[in-house]
Formats: C-alpha cells, sequence, structure tokens
C-alpha cells in the first residue's frame, strides 16, 4: 500500500519495490550511481558512507549526518538524503567545506574524504563558530588512514570563518523541502520486493495493531544494531516495520522524566547534561556522531545487548519502562526488563513505549566506560553510579554495570559496601573488592575476564577521587585521618 517517498538532494523519489534490507547506500551507489558516498566497514563505524538526512520535528525541519550504510531505504520515507554531489558554492564553484578541505591539504587518497566533507558540512550548519570540542566531537565518527587528522581539523575552522550559512541551498530552500515532505508523510506505507516486506506506521497506534498482527516482525528504529544482522551476518528481517520517526516525546515533571522509545541519543543528550552532570563524557562517546543521530534509546534497551550502553547509567539513575501491547500497557523496573542473556520480560507483540526517569535532586551521578578506542567504540565494560551523600555518609548508592554479565546488572554487593558508610576512601575500596563477588565476567575479544574485574574496581577508585576532589557539583572534602 502505497509509496516509499523521499527527497534525494533535488529530486523527489517514489518507489513502491522496496525489500526491508534495502541499504540507503546501495541505492545511492547501484540504482542513482552517486558513488561520491563510499562503502568502508558497512557497520556505521568508518565514516565513509556519511550523508546528510533533514527530517520533520516539532522544531521544525533538521539535518543530521548519518552512516548510509546501515541506513534501510525504508527508514528514509519522508525525509531529504543529500549527498556529496548536491554540495555547491556560489556560481557553481566549491562549497566553502570543500575549498578549505583543497587548501588545507585534508586529503591524500580521497576515499575517507567525502565522508569527511559531509561531517563537517553538518558542524558548519549546526555550529558556526566551533571550538575544539565540538570539532573532534563532529568527527568522532569518521576514521581516516593516510592524510592525518590534523589537516582536516584546520580545515573546520577555515570552513567556519568562511562562513555562507545563510546563503547555503539547504537554508535557501527550507521552506520549500518542509512543505513538500509535509505533503509525503501520514499515512501507513506498505512496500516489498522478492517477497520481503517493510512496513512504516502512520503512528503509534497503527505500530501497536501491526505488532498484535505481526508479533514476530523485526522491528527497526536507527538500526545501528539490526543494520548489522543485514550488512554482516546476511540475516532476513522481513517483515520489518520501521519506527524511528515515532515515539519522539520528552515530557518533564517535578518528580520524573517521560522519553519517548524513538529519542535519538543525540536528542537527549542536552537534558541528561543538564539533570544528570557527570555522564556528558559518558553519552559522547556512544558511537560517533553519527550513530547517535540514529539510535534510540528505546531501541538500545529492546535489543538487551550486555554491553549496550544506555541500561547501566538508566538502572544506576532509577529508571522505569513501559511497555505496550495494543491498547494494554504495563510497567516494570529497567532492571527487570532483563532476564537472562537473549531473553527479556516481553511478550509477543509487546513494545517498549516509555523510558521513566527520576528526577535527581542532589543525588551524585556518574557513568564511565573502557573501550580499545575512546572514542567510536563499543565498551569493554560500562558502568553507572548514583549517590546520595548527606554529612559524611553514603545515605543511598545505586551501581550497574554492562559488560560484567550476560545482561546489565546492579551490583548488589558493592551497593551494600556503600550505603550507610562514612564518606571515605576506606569505603569506596570496599566497594572495589565487594564488586568482584558481584559478577563472573567471561573473557571475549574485547576484555580478558581478569582485565574487567580489575575494571570493575577500578572505577570505586576513580569515582572517590573525582567526588573527594569536588569534580562537579559535589564538594566534599577528602576524609583522609592526618598522620602523626
Amino acid at each position: 500500500m502505497g509509496e516509499l517517498r523521499f527527497l534525494l538532494n533535488d529530486r523527489e523519489i517514489a518507489l513502491d519495490a522496496v525489500g526491508p534490507a534495502d541499504t540507503l547506500l546501495d541505492f545511492l551507489r547501484i540504482d542513482q550511481r552517486l558513488t561520491g558516498t563510499k562503502e568502508g566497514c558497512a557497520e556505521g563505524d568508518c565514516g565513509a558512507c556519511t550523508v546528510m538526512v533533514g527530517r520533520l520535528t516539532d522544531d521544525g525541519l533538521l539535518y543530521e549526518p548519518i552512516n548510509a550504510c546501515i541506513r534501510f531505504l525504508a527508514a528514509c520515507h519522508g525525509c531529504h538524503i543529500v549527498t556529496i554531489e548536491h554540495l555547491r558554492g556560489r556560481d557553481g564553484a566549491l562549497h566553502p567545506v570543500q575549498k578549505a578541505m583543497v587548501e588545507h591539504h585534508g586529503s591524500q587518497c580521497g576515499f575517507c574524504t567525502p565522508g569527511f566533507v559531509m561531517s563537517l558540512y553538518a558542524l558548519w550548519m549546526h555550529e558556526p563558530n566551533p571550538d575544539m570540542a565540538e570539532v573532534e566531537t563532529a568527527l568522532q565518527g569518521n576514521l581516516c588512514r593516510c592524510t592525518g587528522y590534523e589537516p582536516i581539523v584546520k580545515a573546520a575552522f577555515a570552513a567556519s570563518q568562511a562562513g555562507g550559512q545563510a546563503m547555503d541551498a539547504l537554508a535557501v530552500e527550507r521552506e520549500t523541502v518542509t512543505s513538500r515532505l509535509r505533503d509525503m508523510v501520514g499515512s501507513r506505507v506498505d512496500v516489498s520486493r522478492d517477497g520481503q516486506r517493510a512496513i512504516i506506521p502512520a503512528g503509534v497506534d497503527d505500530l501497536a495493531a501491526l505488532l498484535v498482527e505481526h508479533p514476530k516482525a523485526t522491528v527497526v528504529a536507527g538500526a545501528t544494531d539490526v543494520g548489522l544482522w543485514v550488512t554482516k551476518f546476511l540475516r532476513p528481517i522481513s517483515p520489518a516495520i520501521f519506527i524511528g520517526h515515532l515515539m519522539k516525546n520528552i515530557e518533564e515533571s517535578t518528580d520524573e522524566i517521560r522519553i519517548g522509545a524513538g529519542v535519538t541519543y543525540t536528542e537527549l543528550a542536552d537534558l541528561l547534561e543538564r539533570e544528570y552532570p557527570g555522564t556528558d563524557d559518558y553519552w559522547l562517546r556512544i558511537g560517533g556522531w553519527q550513530i547517535r543521530n540514529a539510535g534510540t534509546i528505546g531501541g538500545n534497551i529492546a535489543n538487551a545487548s550486555p554491553i549496550g550502553e544506555t541500561p547501566p547509567l538508566l538502572i544506576a539513575i532509577g529508571a522505569r519502562i513501559v511497555l505496550r501491547r495494543g491498547d494494554a500497557r504495563r510497567e516494570l523496573k529497567l532492571e527487570d526488563y532483563f532476564l537472562e542473556y537473549g531473553k527479556q520480560d516481553r511478550q509477543p507483540g509487546e513494545f517498549v513505549e516509555t523510558i521513566i526517569l527520576p528526577r535527581r535532586g542532589a543525588d551524585r551521578v556518574v557513568a564511565y566506560k573502557i573501550s580499545k578506542r575512546r572514542d567510536s567504540d563499543i565498551s569493554a565494560v560500562a558502568a553507572g553510579f548514583r549517590l546520595r551523600i548527606e554529612g559524611d555518609r553514603i545515605a543511598s548508592a545505586r551501581v550497574a554495570f554492562g559488560g560484567m554479565a550476560g545482561i546489565p546488572k546492579r551490583a548488589a554487593k558493592a551497593e551494600g559496601a556503600l550505603e550507610g558508610q562514612p564518606f571515605t576512601e576506606e569505603t569506596f575500596e570496599a566497594a572495589a573488592q565487594a564488586v568482584a563477588d558481584d559478577f563472573t565476567p567471561m573473557t571475549d575479544m574485547r576484555a580478558s575476564k581478569e582485565y574487567r574485574a580489575m575494571i570493575a574496581g577500578n572505577f570505586f577508585r576513580r569515582l572517590w577521587l573525582e567526588l573527594a576532589e569536588g569534580e562537579g557539583e559535589v564538594r566534599l572534602p577528602r576524609r583522609v585521618e592526618a598522620a602523626e
């Protein structure tokens, strides 16, 4: 029923024969012969396939860089896809970002260059005067193997100094593009190719009805996980229901924050930084910019990976989730959703609709991760902490880990070593020792069991050092007995 419709650069595309596993990258390169967008890793890691995607939001038309290699074509419905071929300066000259890359020698072999240009283009549009941290964050998801990053960073600053955003095509054409996209959306789309079916629901109620009818369907939000099922493992995903445009609400009240399951990492970042200081560095290390623009909070919870990076932090905060099937809803603690490896408390036809976070109050919330690379890498161990410190004692403690068991899990013994105890180095050392009794980690390609156990203990030592030295808003004196 219906057609898949989107804008590609300056043209409207309408397709009625689309399979759920068809990727945007293959469509661009093979069908459209737009070969400026490259295929590198095919898993959203190298950034060679970066394109800009414009989508309608409550605040208007928003453009973000994403990875075309793991973006399914069906997820492009109602969007504006912008490839490097669409970049242009005045009178057909190079775009300011392209010109800066040339003048600062930002390319050698050139394979990764289009992806870098698109990421810098997004930065140039979003932040006309970036600082070094913002440039580095924008380039987290792009790998360069021969040029070196210094000339690329110089090009980023040179492009910002050149300016010109108000005259860019995406700015000049914004109202027209917005109107064209609005005409495309609003109804359910159901397309197929070779018997493989892709469905885009009209709304959340339509999604609920579809999952009752097709309880075994693959639900695809940002595809930062499901995309690899296809590109790396060639797994069939039909029928697939695409929900990346749904459940984008964030509602704040005195006691809690309710987050729609379709909210992306990027969309939640500002709120987390404001409500839970001490988590922003952790959050910006989840994937690269492109991944954070696509991946959703609900998707990261629903797939229940033992190394998923939102559950340890959210469990520590005290999150609850709302599961929905048809018109029925039920609420449970996030920690209770994960039963064992590969098994969750979710019934056929049920989906994660809402994540509920309690307000922080005066508590201290912190999250850490260790990975082989600092940026854009899956964690070997991740941990979230929520402590309430009253006077010179730890009144309450919630601690959760990922990568230490078959599911994200609280560290009960470590919590017991902290709660009600003096705020001293000795208390945190006791927790570092106790956490060894909470988990029996495994050895895999990311880390050995011994290394994981050592990391877990060291997180408590790091937490003590940061709290005792007054990092963030918790400023308490280090309680050490004076030498006599």
